[in-house]
């Protein structure tokens, strides 16, 4: 992991899967956010991540962070795919989310509990939650969760912005 010599540490962490066609947004979200780092400057001390949300990778890629912000896809009802939610993770986190949420065997949420048990949350942790239209087996997000890419990966830098001046 990339820590600075500060300790300040902003971790992106796309979750899914790209061969389960809109479990790959945050991926993409996450591939987006790289290549912009080449266009234009960045925080220096970002750390991009992809990972199937197995629980201990989570925790891993957030640890020693001073923010982290996930990127996944859910799943609603009724469903809007393409809708993106933002939430902050704090200690108001209900006990038992709705079931079914996650794309992944393992909810989220689950995931924060552990690590909180465990104290190794983040200082600052953001959710983004793209709601999906398509999981099945294949490869391409779908025309709604493709339009809010590009739309999310430019409300995500405005975060990386925010969150490099806070932690300094």
């Amino acid at each position: 992991m990339d820590v600075t010599a500060a300790g300040v540490r902003i971790a992106v962490i796309g979750v899914g899967n790209d061969y389960r066609h809109d479990d790959g947004v945050g991926w993409t979200v996450v591939a987006g956010l790289a290549q912009r780092r080449q266009q234009r400057p960045l925080p220096h001390d970002v750390t991009f991540v992809c990972t199937d949300g197995d629980p201990g990778r989570l925790i891993s890629a957030w640890e020693d962070a001073h923010l982290a912000i996930v990127v996944d896809a859910a799943h609603a009802r009724p469903a809007r795919p393409g809708h993106v939610h933002r939430l902050r993770i704090d200690s108001s986190l209900p006990r038992n989310p709705r079931p079914g949420t996650s794309s992944h065997g393992f909810a989220l949420g689950d995931t924060v509990r552990l690590a909180r048990t465990l104290e190794r949350l983040p200082a600052e942790l953001l959710v983004y939650a793209v709601e999906a239209s398509d999981t099945s087996l294949g490869t391409g997000l779908s025309p709604l969760v493709a339009a809010a890419v590009e739309p999310l990966i430019q409300r995500i830098t405005e975060d990386l912005v925010r969150g490099a001046a806070a932690g300094q």
